[in-house]
Formats: C-alpha cells, sequence, structure tokens
C-alpha cells in the first residue's frame, strides 16, 4: 500500500474570524448541531487524552454526555486506567474528530470529578442493561475470558431483579473546564483555518487565529 501517497484536499468550506461566536461554548454547540444534521455517526464521540504520572499519555474514545460555560462532561469507571491518569495529572486534552465536515474540535483542559448528585442523575437516564455493566465491568483489569465477563453480568442481573439499580460507587463522571478550546477548518493545499479560545479572568475568552 502507497499510504504516503493518500491524500485529498479540503474543499467543505472555511472559517473566518467574524464567524465565531464570543463564547466557545455558544460555538461548540452550533458546529455540534451541524454535525447532528449531517447525520455523522456518534458525533458526540471524543477522543480523551490522558497521562500518567511518569508522562505516559494514553487515548481512547469516550461519549459527550453534557457541556455548558463550565466544561464538557464524561461519565467512567472511577477505578479505569483514565481515571488513574487523571486522579495523578489532571490535565487532559479532548478531541472531537468531525472528519466528514472537514472540522476538528480540540479541548487543553482540567478533569475534575463531578459531585454525587450529577453521577446519580446521569446513571438513572442509563439503559438498565447499562447499569448493570457498570457493577459487572472493573473496567481496564485483565480478565481470563469472555465468558467470565458475561457470568458477573449474569450474577448482577440477577441481584437487582425487580428493583432499580444503584449507581456503584466507583463509577461517576468528570467535567473538564477548558482552558483552550480550537476550531480547525480543512482548506484547500492544507492552508487550513484554526482559531483558539484562550480562557482570561472572569469567563472572557481571546481568540487568536493560528498557521495551518
Amino acid at each position: 500500500m502507497e499510504i504516503d501517497q493518500w491524500r485529498r484536499e479540503y474543499l467543505q468550506g472555511g472559517l473566518e474570524r467574524n464567524d465565531l461566536e464570543a463564547d466557545p461554548a455558544v460555538q461548540f454547540e452550533k458546529w455540534l448541531a451541524e454535525a447532528v444534521k449531517a447525520d455523522l455517526t456518534d458525533p458526540s464521540a471524543v477522543c480523551l487524552s490522558t497521562a500518567d504520572a511518569s508522562g505516559q499519555p494514553s487515548q481512547r474514545i469516550v461519549l459527550l454526555k453534557g457541556f455548558d460555560a463550565r466544561g464538557f462532561v464524561f461519565y467512567t469507571n472511577l477505578k479505569s486506567h483514565k481515571a488513574w491518569d487523571i486522579a495523578a495529572n489532571p490535565k487532559v486534552s479532548l478531541l472531537f474528530p468531525w472528519q466528514m465536515l472537514e472540522r476538528q474540535v480540540i479541548v487543553g483542559g482540567t478533569a475534575e470529578l463531578l459531585n454525587d448528585k450529577e453521577a446519580d442523575d446521569y446513571f438513572r437516564t442509563r439503559p438498565r442493561e447499562s447499569q448493570i455493566a457498570a457493577w459487572a465491568s472493573h473496567q481496564s483489569d485483565a480478565i481470563l475470558s469472555r465468558a467470565q465477563l458475561e457470568e458477573q453480568f449474569n450474577e448482577y442481573r440477577e441481584r437487582f431483579e425487580g428493583q432499580d439499580v444503584p449507581r456503584p460507587e466507583f463509577w461517576g463522571g468528570y467535567r473538564v473546564r477548558p482552558h483552550t478550546v480550537e476550531f480547525w477548518q480543512g482548506r484547500a493545499s492544507r492552508l487550513h483555518d484554526r482559531f483558539v479560545y484562550r480562557a482570561l479572568d472572569e469567563g472572557k475568552w481571546q481568540i487568536e487565529r493560528l498557521s495551518p
């Protein structure tokens, strides 16, 4: 495969300074709505990058479950690889890869644990099978077989039969409070449009165009 020759031009549009909202959360909402309208697969899917205490980075796809002026929210097992990384180093990055629209949104920020009420409120909205799976999976731990995982799932399904499934104490969520949010729009000849919002005091933002 001549992978070094795979390329295409980015011709869907451009991004100018006067296209941007003053607040990155508002601009993100606008782009997310356009991703949904374009019928992208999993428009809320985001690549979460963390680093452990030694500086070793790792990445994985999670689903965005909320956002506002405070930041971007996702949920996970609090004993997972990502959770251990965040405990050691709360600085994280988020990447929304909306490739069909030739767009990316890149967030740099700090992850903070959500309170119990926020986690409980969201957990109650999950499908019952997903609630049970949260109990059954010791996320990121080694496991002997698929059969063992399914056995654990069935054990918890029987345990909670006929009652609401409570949120496990080891399951919760994080809010990534952004200090930078970059909006990237592909352009022809690799002369892409890039604008970054940088957090200032009192909820204000400075917007800069970046060279591609």
